[in-house]
């Protein structure tokens, strides 16, 4: 039996539910680790500690992007060349992005630790919460080697369609930084960095273990000789899918940071609200993002093994898969979203709330319309047509940027909120055009692939 999943093989809609569930629960608890950090601030500190947590973590974005762009573009060039079943180069490819990811890593840590302070400036922080999101965001960079690496490890497991190893390590690490973030804050007093610390730990734990099962896995697969650790050409292909993706992520943090500075001049109380609203809103949007992922290593996988036909239906599979999964969050965020955002505060201000409620009955009703975005740039970057996915991705931002600010001036907040569902749908319009064009009737890709 191969030490890998082949999602080549059977009904597009079965392979990917049994592969795309574990996924969709790793996200789950993967976002635990920012929800627990806002929980425990907002519940056992205050609410200035939770909007500095959710001021921090608009500038943590950045350095995510690298991480999840680096893991993308790992993950699809692993899953096409295990497709093709040419292992030996599927394990060079694995070292080859592990050595530059970890360089990758250094570089933004060395800028990273003496720009923190100067960033949160540039946001107009307000200076109540100005030191606890500055000590934040400084232990936050001193665990990037974590965030890297088990991004890195997390790609690759997916690449090979195995959903389930990192779903185990996140469920218990996940599981793990609630205790840890309430330990650190309510009983040793260690305020907002508790809640960091508390990340570190728990996150290095998970990245060191995935590695160790990481590697056991690759030696498993059997090749003849000694496979070179480093190769140009298979980090130009890596590069091919990562540089867009980093770029796409880094432009949306850039794009969050400058929404985030305009939400900032509306003080605290209005912080705080948004801080609740969007780690629900980013439960659902990472999830979808992470399903999208896995569409990109199931189109991968079967344009190596020359089944392109096997992608359109792949598609539809994800998309009815993804609406199921919406409705519920749409329901419950349009209803009961006063009840989530007061889940993270003790004693919120009408100000917090009301913030919160409004932007959550704004964006969920259009939870449906980001799904079918995400997916089709799954499939989209699973077939190598980069610039047809950045285009989508970036009239998205600009959209949601221009009219964040714009809107914002003659309807307050509300303004804002209503960029979120403006950009997902001109977007998705442009994603599934470009989707519809390359993938007809029998779904031969025009746009060449990235080789195998």
């Amino acid at each position: 039996m191969e030490p890998g999943k082949d999602l080549t093989v059977g009904e597009p809609s079965k392979v990917l539910r049994r592969f795309c569930l574990p996924l969709f629960g790793s996200v789950i608890f993967q976002q635990m680790y920012n929800l627990a950090d806002s929980f425990v601030a907002g519940k056992y500190i205050d609410e200035q500690a939770l909007a500095a947590v959710g001021n921090s973590y608009e500038i943590t974005l950045i350095f995510i992007a690298f991480a999840f762009g680096s893991g993308i573009g790992t993950s699809v060039v692993t899953a096409r060349l295990f497709g093709a079943k040419q292992y030996a180069r599927m394990k060079t490819a694995v070292s080859t992005a592990v050595i530059v990811i970890t360089a990758v890593c250094a570089v933004l840590m060395l800028l990273g630790l003496p720009l923190n302070r100067p960033l949160l400036r540039l946001i107009h922080t307000p200076d109540n919460i100005f030191a606890d999101s500055a000590a934040y965001l400084t232990i936050y960079i001193l665990s990037l080697p974590f965030v890297f690496l088990y991004n890195a490890a997390n790609g690759i497991f997916s690449a090979l369609g195995d959903s389930k190893t990192p779903f185990r390590f996140l469920a218990a690490s996940s599981t793990a930084n609630v205790g840890m973030d309430i330990l650190f804050v309510r009983y040793f007093h260690m305020g907002v960095p508790g809640t960091a610390w508390a990340t570190l730990l728990c996150q290095g734990v998970s990245c060191i273990l995935s590695l160790c099962f990481l590697l056991r896995r690759l030696r498993a697969f059997q090749t003849a000789g000694r496979t070179p650790l480093f190769s140009f050409s298979l980090l130009r292909q890596i590069a091919v899918i990562a540089i867009p993706s980093i770029l796409q992520q880094s432009f949306i943090s850039v794009g969050n940071i400058v929404i985030q500075r305009v939400i900032n001049d509306f003080g605290s109380g209005v912080v705080a609200g948004y801080s609740a609203a969007v780690k629900l809103n980013n439960l659902v949007i990472t999830s979808l993002t992470t399903i999208g992922n896995g569409v990109s290593n199931f189109t991968a996988q079967n344009l190596g093994a020359r089944k392109r036909e096997r992608v359109p239906a792949g598609h539809r599979a994800a998309c009815k898969m993804v609406w199921c999964m919406m409705i519920p969050f749409m329901l419950v965020y349009f209803y009961a979203g006063a009840y989530l955002v007061r889940f993270f505060l003790d004693a919120p201000s009408a100000d917090a709330v009301g913030t919160g409620v409004l932007f959550l009955r704004i964006v969920s009703p259009f939870y449906l319309i980001a799904a079918l975005k995400l997916v089709s740039d799954g499939v989209l970057r699973g077939s190598g047509m980069m610039m047809q996915f950045m285009t989508a991705t970036f009239t998205d931002l600009l959209l949601r940027v221009i009219l964040a600010c714009v809107l914002s001036v003659p309807f307050g907040s509300a303004g804002i909120w209503a960029s979120w569902p403006i950009g997902w749908v001109t977007a998705t319009v442009i994603s599934v055009s470009f989707y519809l064009r390359a993938y007809r009737k029998t779904g031969a890709a025009k746009d060449k692939p990235i080789s195998a």
